[in-house]
């Protein structure tokens, strides 16, 4: 799936879901794949779309394709039901933070229903949390956590007030720091947490920064074109 061979992907997922029928895994990683093959078809993965994201989707109009969009909300509809009662186990747990952190980047990346992600985004955080509680060595769950707050922190210091009292977390040093955590040591989630620090660096322009993640990219995911163009373009 970094590799962007979405079909690929998908014929993996499909033979683990029929070996593993009660996993949520299973379609929670498969909503993946056709959220991301969505997201590059929509050309919502290059940066400037991250960095420039005003005048890009003005310039852009994105229109849905009704058969993912399908595909998806059954696969997330379907780990949904399985990671229904997780208790504290982490599997579980890990699949419903998949599950919510996906449907939120749909709802706000593709949709442009904010207000919908958000809800979305701080259940995936709080189940986040909540695994670390009781598996704090599960590192990828620090990815959910670290988006929350890095993303929020990006709007105005009013809007920022509203979302605290809200409940949401907007701290951005803290946001980075939680995305460098799952970069540094997380499994599953790892590439994606480099993606993310790459586009903070960007924002920043810190060039430098964003350079070393990308080159690390694009070396493990030599498939993936968009990581070689990212790269490219801060070289």
């Amino acid at each position: 799936m970094y590799n962007l061979q979405f079909d690929d992907a998908h014929r993996i997922f499909h033979r683990w879901e029929a070996d593993h029928p009660t996993d949520p895994m299973g379609p929670a990683s498969d909503a993946a794949a056709y959220l991301f093959s969505e997201l590059d078809r929509l050309h919502i993965l290059q940066s400037e779309f991250f960095t420039h994201d005003t005048d890009f989707s003005r310039k852009n109009k994105l229109v849905p394709d009704p058969a993912v969009k399908a595909e998806f909300e059954q696969d997330l509809t379907r780990a949904d039901a399985l990671s229904a009662d997780p208790g504290d186990d982490a599997n579980l747990l890990f699949a419903s933070v998949l599950q919510h952190g996906l449907h939120s980047d749909y709802l706000g990346l593709v949709e442009k229903r904010y207000m919908a992600a958000l809800s979305e985004t701080k259940e995936a955080s709080a189940t986040a949390e909540k695994l670390l509680e009781t598996h704090p060595d599960f590192h990828d769950a620090n990815l959910a956590i670290g988006v929350e707050n890095y993303l929020l922190s990006l709007k105005s210091a009013p809007v920022r007030w509203m979302l605290r009292v809200g409940g949401a977390q907007t701290d951005r040093q803290e946001g980075i720091a939680k995305l460098r955590v799952t970069a540094e040591k997380g499994r599953l989630l790892l590439p994606f947490a480099k993606l993310l620090l790459a586009v903070a660096d960007l924002r920043d322009k810190n060039r430098e920064a964003a350079r070393a993640e990308l080159s690390w990219l694009a070396e493990h995911f030599p498939s993936n074109r968009l990581f070689r163009e990212e790269l490219a373009k801060v070289q």
